[in-house]
């Protein structure tokens, strides 16, 4: 494995040395070995400029080492010169026509021009040429997941796993092709497996317990994120989803707890404020409720859930004065968030803003929102306000969406009764008794002088009775 330079005082000596020979034009010998240290460094810092210089000069100092050359050939697919680097990997074949790198690279470039088909069979050919394949099979599972194959992905990962046990990244890709594949026992069998012969691994315990929870097997969960606890007692997120399995259970004091443990293990999160929050305003600790909604906005302000949990607070309790005050703010910071301005319209329409409130449903279908209920309680809005003429417009755009809605008909037969269009209106009438006779009362509640006209109760009689 390559040492960092900072790992060990003699690592820094030949960087020290190249950095010297740099500022003061003097030529200095280094070995190839030292050349490889010094370009990874310079690349795992991203000085790309600096690794390419440490390549120009230790091709000069050292023209046949396959390693620099492969070197070079990564920073040229870095900077997508494909061409330049695939004429050197042929050079470099020549001379060694069996090395595994050069097969790497040249998926990796096929990869880099989404031709993931290709670098799929040249990473397989390089499966072939090494026992040390747990780098590549992981490569092999990110190009699968490339094209949608799950279940090669998950198969490659697995097998990057048996040549590296510990391999934690290719272990979260594995969950995650199961979890893609919606296989949770076939997680929960890969997992069992994979803890039977490494028993205190907190990472799979905390997986293992994820899928019982989608399961809703929550006493299994429980047990599993005790063991990843077990295993590592600062494993923050092994307490986090103990948490929220504990608040399924209805169990809020204790998936405070656990919360709690969180803020002292790691700094404060957003996420573990708001989880405390809800559980004291399920348990009607409204002052604490309020008190960790504060906190959660204050640490993190682009989180709207935080947001959204602050301005439900005060709209459950009809405080709506302020649960504007809030959702404004929100607004303020993200005024593209949908359901910011859904709360926006319901609270100006409990408190009789209808400019506000009609301004906000508005732009709730400008972002391109075009659900069934915000456009009928756009225009229920727009009925108390006499404003049918517009109200029609939209119950006309939301048939578009909704064809054959009743919900939509019967409103647009009383806008349209109301408007004294009597033959739109019996239009509209009919097509909703026709797709839902049992929600006539919508027509009688939202116009009930509409309704007791004599033409509209024998519209409605011959629908109950056909033969009539």
């Amino acid at each position: 494995m390559r040492m960092p330079f900072s790992a060990h005082e003699d690592h820094n000596l030949p960087l020290q040395k190249f950095e010297s020979m740099l500022k003061t034009n003097d030529v200095y010998f280094f070995d190839s070995e030292d050349f490889q240290e010094i370009i990874h460094h310079y690349l795992d810092i991203g000085k790309v400029s600096l690794a390419k210089k440490a390549i120009q000069i230790s091709l000069q100092q050292h023209p046949a080492s396959t390693e620099l050359k492969l070197l070079k050939v990564e920073i040229l697919v870095f900077e997508n010169h494909f061409d330049q680097a695939e004429a050197l990997l042929g050079d470099i074949q020549l001379l060694e026509p069996n090395n595994e790198e050069i097969y790497i690279q040249k998926a990796n470039i096929h990869s880099k021009q989404d031709d993931h088909k290709t670098a799929i069979e040249l990473l397989r050919q390089a499966v072939s040429m090494t026992d040390d394949n747990a780098d590549i099979y992981s490569l092999l599972g990110m190009e699968y997941l490339f094209v949608d194959d799950y279940n090669s992905a998950k198969d490659a990962f697995i097998q990057c796993l048996s040549e590296d046990f510990e391999d934690y990244t290719a272990l979260y890709n594995t969950i995650y092709c199961f979890d893609y594949l919606e296989d949770f026992d076939g997680a929960i069998e890969f997992l069992n497996d994979y803890l039977n012969r490494n028993p205190y691994c907190e990472v799979a315990w905390h997986q293992l317990g994820k899928q019982f929870v989608i399961k809703e097997m929550y006493k299994e969960a429980l047990s599993c994120f005790d063991f990843a606890i077990y295993s590592d007692d600062t494993f923050v997120g092994a307490y986090l989803e103990k948490g929220r399995t504990l608040e399924r259970l209805k169990r809020y004091n204790e998936a405070i707890e656990n919360y709690e443990i969180t803020l002292e293990l790691d700094d404060p999160t957003s996420f573990a404020y708001l989880r405390i929050g809800k559980c004291h305003e399920k348990l009607g600790n409204a002052k604490l409720a309020k008190k960790f909604y504060y906190k959660t906005v204050h640490e993190d302000p682009l989180l709207d859930k935080g947001w959204i949990a602050i301005t439900d607070f005060y709209y459950k309790r009809k405080d709506y004065r302020k649960a504007l005050h809030y959702i404004n703010k929100a607004i303020n910071i993200d005024s593209e968030n949908v359901q910011y301005w859904k709360r926006c319209a319901a609270i100006n329409q409990h408190m009789f803003l209808y400019i506000e409130a009609s301004y906000a449903y508005e732009k709730i279908l400008t972002l391109g929102n075009y659900e069934l209920q915000t456009f009928i309680s756009w225009t229920d809005l727009m009925l108390e306000y006499d404003d049918c003429d517009v109200a029609v417009n939209y119950l006309l755009q939301a048939l578009e969406f909704y064809p054959e809605h009743a919900d939509v008909e019967y409103r647009l037969a009383g806008m349209y009764y109301m408007l004294e269009e009597q033959e739109n209106g019996d239009f509209y009438l009919k097509k909703a008794l026709e797709h839902n006779f049992e929600e006539k009362d919508t027509l009688e509640i939202l116009f009930p002088s509409v309704y007791n006209r004599n033409g509209v109760k024998n519209i409605i009689s011959s629908f109950r009775n056909p033969s009539v």
